[in-house]
């Protein structure tokens, strides 16, 4: 854009200051809300944003729930593609219908060629839409485009002659809307209407509820779209009773939602302000979109800059920016910095491409990493991108999809976290969909162009093959008999992941059926059970075949073992017994020979009385000590509030696990068999927890002790404030801010540390080390005890990663220190000490070469020197 148009633009808003409410703070705040989102490579039905969005009711408080949808089906709209491409598509809300006439002859009929209008159809009764609470206003939709005469007076009036056609179209819509809502909706005036989305081939939708109920009472259940996202909304101040403030917010082909809180509100509609663009719902979320709108169609900056001017790349990430990106991201910062949002937020985006017919999804996370967010990628006959809050929300996705049309598979070929404003991916990632891509329509790319993918040699199955014919060969059959007869689920696993590299699909589909066909005898029941979640955890050569196929047959396998088990009010005596939620109230002591009690998790609260951790507790004080907890899809807390002293006691979880798992325990064992989302291990005081894959934010605040082992990365902020004795392996990396304000003593002497070995582990067990074991900037920041051992072969940590600490050499006490977990650790996720750990390009080192040690700066206020030196210069 050239700045002759910039201004141009800007100041044709210059009349719009009038009708601008009052500088002041935002009226509306909100707690800790929902986002998820996808986009597919094809058109979806809203149903599928329906199960995120209620798995997600606890982020949400059912006083604003919205959703938005870009790549639309013409043919349910009742227009060609050409009208759905080229036209704006508005929807207002109309909170009084009797607005209606006096709305259209004011801001519709003197203004627009309307090509196609109506009101949206809705359920009868919104009471027939369980838990609505009020009725959701009537919305109509108009697809327009603005008439030649009032696109020739707005140019004229708005001093835009020089500004194109097409330009000038979009800066009237803009217009109109702003006048529209400041007319009918504005934060002093009467709310009557607003408008809702006015884009091109997108929509958006919100009410006061939930976001599945926007869907419920639309009936979109069938609707497609390329693209969809929602939002939870959580307000804990200003005005819950209308939907305007609710998310998503738009720009001008942009729907945006957001988790979180702007500490700098009032600079950045200053910001927004000085360029005469003014807030009228006065939200946070609303100004996100003013400044996205702004840099993106005004500025014309590229989506990167974009990023970089909300989310900064700051510290040693932009020492690490090649020169030339130095010097851009240096303007941009210096222009942009009172319009960067400050704080802790998360930004999804559902945007259309006119020009280029193409959609995208983004997500965009604060420099620091203050809200919590996962991206997932799965690819195969469709290919699909996804981000959400928490990960039970893809995975709900995916399971969603996965039982309309079974190609999609019910985990993600890729889960992975965004590390904000770094020289790593930038802390975003987009999903760009092209309908006309042959074959590869949706790609990922990170902030910076990379494409993020999966391996294209591998296959995955189609699940809509039904029973296989395929024969188990009479040899392996036995073998698998008798190995499972003998009770070592070691040597069976280890005879089935040898055969697994060069079976195919079917082969080891009926594979898993005759061991799991062996399930129902207490004899074998739980060898059967070990066998199947160690070719779950583990990884090992698996040919051409995709992992995320594997996975989900051997999850149908156990799930199908799981459900089979007899139900705590069967006659039949087991040494496994099932509860559900519909057999709850029926829980009771356990009878001679019944040793675990498996808990079927999956229609239970995601938290409160009624949720499957209050089941384990009470369970627990009957008497059970062995749990296995399958099923999950979110529900939170399990294993907190078992009480003091609970050695003995184990837990095995399965399924998309919640937050806050382990938090709290003092002496029970928790092993994850999947990846882990947020708040895990909070004030964590003893016991054991084994997580097989990797862990969200904010994992082990707090902790006073506990062994802990992870199979892959921790998100940001890992163990800030420990203190005491926490024992942690966590053999991936670290986002950033490991161990800030660790307080855990002498390691030597009774204290705690992490052991940090910088390592990724594919598809086939290969284990190899990334390029970094950290690549943020603050690394044990103001610890004041304890200590950090980081596998650092070739020393790429630099002191400036450190705030607080020092390296020292890595001593044989050290070593001797940390041997007996990275022992354990070989026998939980078979990383070897000597064939991983120690062997570095082909040849074993000594641990001292291998090792750092990271401890705390003695700094002169704690050890008196300072008191010291004031002293005596009071003294003088």
């Amino acid at each position: 854009m050239k700045e002759s148009e910039i201004k141009a633009i800007l100041s044709a808003r210059a009349h719009l200051r009038a009708y601008a409410p009052p500088v002041g703070q935002k009226e509306a705040e909100e707690g800790g809300c929902g986002v998820t989102g996808f986009a597919c490579s094809i058109p979806v039905s809203g149903r599928h944003i329906f199960e995120p969005s209620v798995q997600m009711h606890n982020r949400g408080n059912g006083k604003g729930g919205g959703i938005a949808a870009a790549g639309l089906d013409p043919t349910q709209l009742g227009v060609s593609q050409k009208v759905l491409d080229e036209d704006f598509c508005i929807q207002i809300s109309l909170l009084d219908e009797t607005a209606l006439p006096e709305m259209e002859a004011r801001f519709i009929r003197p203004q627009f060629r309307v090509d196609h209008e109506g009101f949206l159809d809705t359920v009868d009764d919104y009471r027939d839409v369980p838990g609505l609470e009020m009725k959701p206003p009537a919305v109509k939709r108009y697809f327009v485009r603005v008439k030649p005469e009032a696109l020739e007076r707005f140019q004229k009036e708005r001093g835009l002659l020089a500004l194109s056609a097409e330009k000038t179209e979009e800066e009237f819509i803009y217009q109109n809307s702003f006048q529209l809502n400041y007319t009918y909706y504005s934060s002093l005036g009467e709310k009557r209407a607003f408008v809702l989305s006015h884009g091109r081939n997108m929509m958006i939708l919100k009410i006061v509820g939930y976001a599945e109920q926007v869907a419920q009472y639309y009936k979109l259940e069938g609707f497609k779209a390329h693209i969809w996202i929602a939002h939870q909304r959580y307000p804990t101040k200003g005005r819950v009773w209308h939907p305007g403030g609710a998310h998503p917010f738009i720009g001008l082909d942009e729907a945006l939602v957001h988790n979180g809180d702007f500490a700098n509100y009032y600079s950045v509609t200053e910001y927004l302000r000085q360029r005469n663009i003014f807030p009228l719902f006065l939200t946070d979320t609303e100004v996100s979109i003013q400044v996205f709108d702004l840099l993106n169609r005004v500025y014309g900056y590229p989506l990167e800059y974009i990023i970089e001017s909300l989310a900064p790349t700051a510290e040693m990430d932009f020492d690490h920016l090649p020169p030339d990106r130095q010097r851009i991201y240096r303007q941009i910062q210096a222009t942009q910095i009172h319009g960067s949002p400050d704080g802790p937020w998360f930004f999804i985006i559902a945007r259309t491409l006119p020009k280029e017919k193409k959609f995208q999804l983004i997500g965009i996370t604060d420099t620091a990493m203050l809200r919590p967010q996962v991206f997932a990628l799965q690819k195969g006959d469709f290919q699909i991108g996804l981000i959400c809050s928490e990960k039970q929300a893809i995975d709900a996705t995916l399971d969603s999809l996965a039982a309309e049309d079974p190609r999609f598979g019910t985990v993600a070929d890729k889960y992975w976290n965004a590390r904000g404003g770094s020289y790593t991916d930038g802390g975003a990632f987009i999903f760009t969909v092209d309908p006309k891509g042959n074959g590869n329509a949706l790609t990922c790319t990170d902030k910076f162009g990379r494409v993020i993918d999966v391996p294209k040699e591998r296959e995955p199955y189609d699940f809509r093959n039904g029973l296989s014919s395929c024969a188990l060969d009479a040899a392996v059959r036995q073998e698998i008999e008798e190995l499972v007869k003998k009770g070592n689920a070691q040597w069976v696993f280890a005879f089935l992941s040898e055969k697994f590299v060069a079976w195919d699909y079917e082969q080891v589909r009926v594979a898993l059926q005759h061991l799991s066909s062996m399930a129902p005898s207490d004899k074998f029941r739980a060898t059967v059970i070990e066998v199947l979640t160690h070719l779950l955890d583990r990884r090992y050569p698996i040919g051409c075949k995709r992992r995320r196929s594997i996975v989900q047959m051997i999850m149908t396998s156990l799930d199908e073992i799981f459900r089979a088990i007899p139900a705590i009010d069967a006659r039949k005596t087991s040494n496994f017994v099932r509860i559900d939620y519909a057999t709850r109230e029926k829980l009771r002591k356990p009878k001679r020979g019944e040793e675990v009690l498996v808990v079927d998790v999956k229609a239970f609260a995601a938290e409160g009385d009624d949720c499957h951790s209050r089941l384990v507790t009470d369970a627990y004080a009957l008497g059970w000590k062995r749990f296995i907890a399958f099923g999950h899809k979110g529900q939170r807390f399990l294993g907190c509030s078992l009480g003091p002293d609970t050695r003995g006691v184990r837990i095995d979880a399965y399924g998309a696990t919640g937050d806050y798992l382990a938090s709290g325990i003092d002496g029970l064992e928790i092993h994850v068999h999947g990846n882990a989302q947020d708040q895990l291990g909070q004030i964590l005081k003893s016991g054991k927890l084994v997580v097989h894959g990797d862990v969200g934010q904010t994992f082990m605040y707090g902790a006073k002790g506990g062994e802990v082992y992870v199979l892959g990365n921790a998100a940001g902020r890992p163990l800030i404030n420990a203190a005491g004795k926490p024992r942690v392996v966590i053999n991936g990396t670290v986002l950033d801010f490991l161990a800030e304000s660790f307080m855990a003593g002498d390691p030597h002497n009774g204290g705690g540390f992490v052991v940090l070995n910088g390592l990724t582990m594919d598809d086939d067990g290969n284990v190899t080390a990334l390029s970094t074991p950290y690549p943020g900037s603050n690394l044990f920041s103001l610890a004041s005890g304890g200590a950090i051992f980081v596998r650092d072969p070739h020393r790429t940590l630099v002191p400036e990663q450190l705030n607080g600490g020092e390296f020292r050499d890595f001593s044989e006490e050290d070593w001797q220190l940390i041997l007996p977990y990275l022992q354990e650790n070989e026998q939980l996720f078979g990383i070897s000490i000597d064939e991983d750990l120690l062997m570095i390009d082909g040849v074993k080192r000594q641990p001292a070469e291998v090792y750092r040690t990271i401890r705390a700066v003695k700094l002169a206020v704690l050890t008196g020197k300072m008191a010291e030196a004031s002293l005596e210069e009071w003294e003088d």
